[in-house]
């Protein structure tokens, strides 16, 4: 009988270390995992910052797209001709229509869309003016919707730029993530 439990025993022993009635993790493996996931997170974090987190830059060029795309519709529905105003020395864009009085266009002026601090525009080019880095840049929309062929360029703190390309006659609105001249478009 002694011999009967010391070799049960020895089967017990042997079945806990060759993962037969395992039950769990040990230390080991778990810190492992974790030490895996951490790097995971630490390589893809930062290039979720722009993205998803802080990205003004991106969400300012959303909504400018957004504003043009509206007054064209608005334009057109409406049969008013829209200005979309850029200054750019304050870094605000607002929206008037051609028959309204000096008191509503500067209470318009007033309520302006101020961009973020860390986002500027750094220049509007349009076909009948050329380019423009300082000062108010006006952009037309007529009863049809139609615009002067325009470039916007902004550009944040981090040295990142877009452009966007406004054509006359087509609802399409081009969006580069970096610098484009007007003559290499």
């Amino acid at each position: 009988m002694g011999k009967q439990n010391r070799f049960s025993l020895c089967t017990f022993h042997f079945s806990i270390f060759n993962g037969a009635k395992r039950q769990g993790f040990t230390l080991i493996e778990l810190t492992v995992v974790v030490f895996l996931i951490g790097v995971m997170l630490a390589v893809s974090i930062p290039r979720f910052r722009y993205s998803l987190i802080t990205d003004n830059l991106k969400s300012t060029t959303r909504r400018i797209v957004g504003l043009v795309k509206g007054l064209r519709n608005e334009a057109i529905r409406e049969q008013k001709i829209y200005l979309l105003h850029f200054d750019i020395g304050s870094n605000q864009v607002w929206i008037d229509f051609d028959d309204i009085t000096r008191e509503e266009r500067e209470m318009a002026q007033e309520k302006a869309f101020q961009l973020p601090s860390d986002v500027r525009i750094i220049d509007v080019w349009t076909k009948g003016k050329g380019k423009r880095v300082d000062g108010e840049v006006s952009i037309r929309f007529s009863k049809r919707g139609y615009i002067e062929q325009t470039v916007i360029h902004l550009g944040a703190e981090d040295g990142r730029e877009f452009t966007l390309l406004l054509n006359p006659f087509l609802a399409k609105i081009k969006s580069y993530d970096k610098y484009v001249d007007i003559g290499i478009i």
